[in-house]
């Protein structure tokens, strides 16, 4: 199933995978069928996510700790779809057509949504996202990522279901309830927001600043000079985009040299938003992106990355889990979806992990006219994880109706339209500025106001149902 992600992208494959996954958890043993499907998930994520590895094992501690670390994650996340499986099988045991058309598909979604808020959260490879590219993705901007993948199971569900007693009145249904989805989606393709502005023209730059050189002293100057110099040649253009950290150093200590960049950038007429980390005399420190233009502004970071960022449970465990890789120095999270302001345009900004959390995107939203996710994916090298990451990226995109800027260290930086198609994409791991221009877009897709709850409540509609004919049957039984 993870080949219908990116960069592979073979979306047709989420629906045989998942259908594959429905049929092993309908066979008649329970216990194997809850085997199944806890192997199941240790092969979807064992491939999915295996770019943890790499962060771990080059930055973190070594190999062996990556190798432990990365396999205790993906036996977490395998517990999902076994989850999936034991519910379904302990409100239908029989696993009949009910089970199969409404129990699977609402558990599986169940499933998605818990990963959105499970211990912070990891809302990574949500089958909806196999769909990017295709007629399905019409849906996202009314039910978001997740009741794309609603439609996806669904359609999983009757190919299992055809599958498991082949007959041409089954082929037939299914044929026919396919055809009239797709009709009805073309009530959906609509034009949900409209452009608010002219285009404006932006230079997104790639410093391509390999990680272990990062934040590394003795290679600060040479950090500096070449962003200076990226920023230097593009002066003029309405917006110049710095990725996530960019800058090697606290804030208060790059005043000076950020004051003679907007100083540059305010001649030209071009507004600079620039990620530097922030440290406040308390002593609280923030993953932010700064806006050096009229009026400026700070937005801070709001989703930490665990582990990452910072470590859980800090004051209880210690240093102890250093060893994966946590940051020198914790940071805090921002409080507040704090809108910036560059070349007279609201901008809605989503530094990196926050790009994957459709519902907390749409806070953002319908003020800013332009989202820019700054980003940077050098912890990961030239694995599945920045692909998926800017597939992720792009669906935010879709859902909120708007353009989105994307400025990142070694890749992929790119600009994507209001509809999630890719403008223009640099090459990864290369010294580059793209050049693109974009709209700002104004008004509120039906997603935006209604985030997940219309999927949410055909979750507890279907699920409860179930739950209901189970508590009656137990009833009847009983007298």
């Amino acid at each position: 199933m993870s080949l219908a992600f990116a960069p592979v992208g073979w979306a047709w494959l989420a629906v045989i995978a998942l259908a594959t996954f429905f049929v092993l958890t309908a066979q008649s043993s329970r216990l194997q069928a809850l085997w199944s499907a806890y192997l199941f998930g240790l092969g979807y994520y064992g491939v999915g996510v295996s770019w943890v590895y790499i962060s771990i094992s080059q930055y973190g501690n070594g190999p062996v700790v990556a190798v432990l670390a990365t396999a205790a994650f993906v036996s977490l996340l395998a517990l999902f779809p076994w989850g999936v499986a034991y519910l379904v099988r302990r409100l239908r045991p029989e696993m009949d057509t009910i089970a199969l058309w409404i129990g699977l598909p609402a558990a599986w979604v169940l499933s998605e949504w818990i990963r959105t808020w499970f211990l912070t959260g990891f809302p990574w490879l949500f089958i909806g996202y196999s769909q990017t590219d295709t007629k399905l993705a019409t849906i996202a901007p009314v039910f978001g990522v997740l009741g794309v993948s609603f439609l996806v199971a669904l359609f999983a569900a009757g190919l299992a279901w055809v599958v498991l007693a082949p007959s041409l009145r089954r082929v037939a249904l299914v044929g026919a309830v396919s055809v009239s989805t797709f009709a009805g989606l073309q009530l959906l393709d609509s034009e949900w927001t409209q452009p608010a502005a002219v285009p404006i023209n932006a230079a997104l730059l790639q410093g391509n600043i390999k990680q272990d050189k990062k934040w590394d002293r003795d290679y600060r100057e040479i950090t500096l000079e070449r962003y200076q110099a990226l920023t230097i040649g593009h002066l003029g253009a309405d917006i110049v985009i710095w990725p996530e950290s960019a800058i090697p150093m606290w804030h208060d200590e790059a005043k000076e040299y950020l004051a003679e960049l907007e100083v540059l950038a305010d001649q030209a007429g071009t507004s600079l938003l620039v990620g530097v980390p922030v440290r406040e005399s308390e002593g609280r420190a923030y993953n932010a992106l700064v806006s050096l233009s009229d009026p400026s502004g700070l937005y801070y970071k709001r989703h930490l990355v665990p582990f990452g960022e910072y470590v859980p449970f800090r004051d209880f465990f210690g240093s102890a889990f250093d060893v994966l890789g946590a940051p020198m120095s914790d940071f805090t999270p921002g409080q507040e979806a704090h809108i910036l302001n560059a070349a007279g345009v609201p901008v809605g900004a989503l530094i990196c992990y926050e790009a994957v959390f459709g519902a907390e995107v749409t806070e953002l939203l319908p003020e800013a006219q332009l989202l820019v996710n700054v980003s940077n994916d050098a912890w990961f090298g030239s694995s599945l994880g920045p692909l998926q990451h800017f597939q992720m990226a792009r669906m935010r995109a879709i859902e909120t109706g708007r353009d989105l800027l994307r400025a990142t260290n070694t890749g992929i930086t790119a600009a994507v339209s209001y509809e999630g198609k890719v403008l223009k994409r640099a090459p990864q791991f290369k010294v580059t500025t793209l050049r693109v221009e974009v709209t700002p877009r104004t008004g509120a897709t039906p997603y935006v106001r209604w985030r997940d709850w219309p999927v949410l409540g055909l979750i507890a509609l279907g699920l409860g149902w179930l739950l209901l004919r189970r508590m009656r049957r137990h009833h009847w039984s009983g007298t």
